[in-house]
């Protein structure tokens, strides 16, 4: 009698059991030995908008995630090496904020002023960006320095939109030397298609 006469029957059931236990073993080591990666496009160069991509960023790298910034039009800014970060209520319909500084009758209230009439007052912006940075430092957040120092430390990729650059008329001494690389879209989209999440702020 050969070997194989006497092998036990297989029933289609316990080999498709055992195929769907196997796959599962090797997604489980695929999954493990994967570094999750996040590509960012930063478009804003306000002072309330340059936190979400650092933020976002340093978070992500502090998880041990591969992370990209790609750096374009306005949010160019962010990579200069002197900021100079506003804050501005133009096109911010939920700009009236809580004031965190100023006496009782007003503290913790937000400003009874439509947008509109803010962006037409002098020496709005200023004000506004100095009460931003007083409540910031207030509540121990992080400056946008310490943050992007954060993200170079951690290994982010800063990537400069060189078409911004040529646009602008920018050089590149106006920027910090940790810029990763100056590209376009054809060149960092790729990046970004590889990468688990995409981001656009």
């Amino acid at each position: 009698m050969s070997n194989a006469a006497s092998l036990p029957a297989v029933s289609p059931h316990d080999l498709d059991a055992w195929f769907d236990q196997r796959f599962d073993e090797k997604m489980a080591q695929r999954d493990a030995a994967h570094t999750p990666s996040m590509t960012l496009i930063a478009t804003k160069g306000t002072l309330d908008m340059a936190y979400p991509p650092f933020i976002l960023a340093s978070t992500a790298a502090a998880l041990g995630w591969d992370v990209s910034i790609f750096f374009t039009f306005y949010g160019l800014n962010l990579l200069k090496r002197d900021l100079d970060l506003k804050v501005t209520p133009l096109g911010n319909p939920a700009m009236p904020m809580k004031l965190a500084e100023g006496p009782g009758w007003i503290k913790g209230k937000a400003l009874p002023i439509p947008t509109s009439v803010m962006s037409l007052m002098p020496g709005f912006e200023g004000m506004a960006t100095s009460m931003m940075r007083k409540t910031m430092d207030k509540k121990g957040i992080a400056r946008i320095e310490e943050l992007r120092e954060l993200c170079i430390e951690a290994e982010v990729k800063l990537v400069a939109c060189q078409m911004t650059v040529d646009l602008f008329d920018y050089g590149k001494d106006e920027f910090i030397d940790e810029i990763e690389e100056w590209v376009g879209a054809a060149s960092f989209l790729p990046r970004a298609l590889d990468a688990d999440i995409n981001l656009f702020v």
